[in-house]
């Protein structure tokens, strides 16, 4: 199988939907020798920084001398960025050869009667198939949506559960209420598996600390005052990190955005726990150094200077919420302009009126999804919303192109909404880039 074929393969699985349970993950794993039992796997969970607290953690155990496997979607800039070991991707020959067994494996499955698996449980059956094969040493697994029915939360014995921030989000899955979503999170606490947890509103800790009494796992969360002496700029952030023995560790970290120090918290703990439980080699000076080389792209980054131009993958209330704080902390006094696309099945009118107060305009894009609001409509809501200048653009780059050359040297072009078209934003800004060097 080539990896054009691969790709294929993938996207014809696509037509079997989005299908929450884990009845055929497990038929295809058991088809391809439930490898996944032989992997040592922190399992991990939450609405938002599951990806920040995963980069993390992927530096810190990479600096260890550790082999890091990391599933980590959707991909925001590359396909293959889903699979990485020690933060590079899989090669698109090793990716070919694992999909050529999981789809033999799907056709077994088939000929048995059974449903063809879905897109999201080809690709975590080739995840786990991955790190199998080049023998990690640890592993870092994301969920898809939710977990107590997400395709990953097969697996039986996690060293760590992690669950992130959790806030509204894919309620027509998981629920109306944060007590119904992140019960739906904690479905991937394991019986006496130790658990992590973000800070998080009452209602979701009650409901974390009833599924971990019950299952006997001991529940850890940061200290309410983990983080002290935080100063951050454009440039990233450093604080003191307060343990529960009150001795503290000074972090430096790459990463801007004020939400960036409640997800390095979470991290943190998590690696507390690792360290006591499993990897003593994970010393202050591992952990220091590891933290000055996360690299997590799309999140507030910045991808030009003047204008400053942004990139975020705020697309839901709790992530608009922590973006619009790191606004008013950092551009007190600049024109902000936003170039927003979002997918119909976010809170869009919320997300719109919680970054009102920080810019006037808005270019309004649809993203290549099939779920994409068309930007006509959110133009509407963003008027509705109040915005003073609101400007469709049918293709990105457009959009890119026209708000960066109507702001000055001094203004802020802010790109958010959705991970899905960060990717072409993101090249359009580079193209953007070259050319003006070309022309001087």
């Amino acid at each position: 199988m080539t990896y054009q074929q691969a790709l294929a393969f993938v996207e014809e699985t696509k037509k079997y939907g989005s299908i929450l349970g884990l009845d055929s993950i497990r038929a295809l794993m058991k088809e391809l020798g439930d490898v996944q039992e032989e992997l040592t796997i922190i399992h991990i969970a939450g609405t938002n920084g599951k990806g920040s607290v995963g980069a993390m953690l992927q530096a810190v155990l990479s600096e260890a001398g550790l082999k890091v496997g990391r599933y980590s979607s959707p991909a925001v800039f590359s396909y293959r960025e889903i699979w990485q070991i020690n933060g590079k991707a899989v090669s698109e020959e090793a990716y070919a050869a694992l999909m050529e067994k999981v789809k033999t494996a799907c056709l077994t499955l088939t000929e048995k009667g059974l449903p063809h698996p879905t897109s999201f449980e080809v690709e975590t059956a080739a995840a786990f198939l991955y790190f199998k094969e080049e023998a990690c040493d640890v592993v870092l697994l994301e969920t898809g949506m939710g977990g107590r029915e997400d395709a990953t939360n097969l697996i039986t014995h996690p060293i760590c559960s992690v669950i992130t921030s959790i806030s509204m989000d894919h309620m027509q899955f998981l629920g109306n209420t944060l007590s119904e979503i992140a019960s739906a999170k904690a479905g991937i606490i394991k019986e006496n598996c130790p658990v992590v947890s973000a800070w998080q509103e009452d209602a979701v800790t009650e409901v974390l600390v009833k599924e971990a009494e019950r299952l006997k796992a001991q529940l850890y969360q940061p200290r309410k005052d983990a983080i002290r002496n935080l100063l951050y700029d454009m440039n990233g952030m450093q604080f003191d990190y307060v343990r529960e023995d009150n001795s503290q560790w000074k972090i430096k970290l790459p990463l801007t955005g004020a939400y960036q120090a409640a997800n390095a918290a979470c991290a943190l703990k998590v690696i507390e726990v690792l360290k006591e439980k499993t990897f003593p080699q994970l010393t202050l000076s591992v952990i220091q150094n590891g933290f000055q080389k996360v690299c997590w792209n799309g999140r507030f980054e910045r991808v030009l200077e003047e204008p400053l131009c942004i990139l975020d993958g705020a697309h839901n209330e709790g992530a608009a919420l922590q973006l619009a704080k790191t606004l008013e902390n950092c551009f007190t006094n600049r024109k902000i302009t936003y170039i927003i696309g979002v997918l119909a099945d976010k809170a869009h009118e919320k997300i719109l009126k919680i970054m009102r107060p920080y810019s006037e305009t808005v270019y309004a894009v649809t993203p290549h999804n099939g779920r994409a609001l068309p930007a006509e409509k959110l133009a509407e809501e963003a008027k509705a919303a109040g915005y003073q200048t609101v400007i469709t653009e049918p293709l990105i780059e457009d959009a890119v192109r026209h708000a960066i050359a109507e702001s000055s040297r001094e203004d802020v072009v802010l790109i958010f909404g959705s991970l899905s078209y960060l990717a072409e934003a993101k090249q359009a800004v580079i193209q953007y880039r070259e050319g003006q060097k070309n022309d001087r």
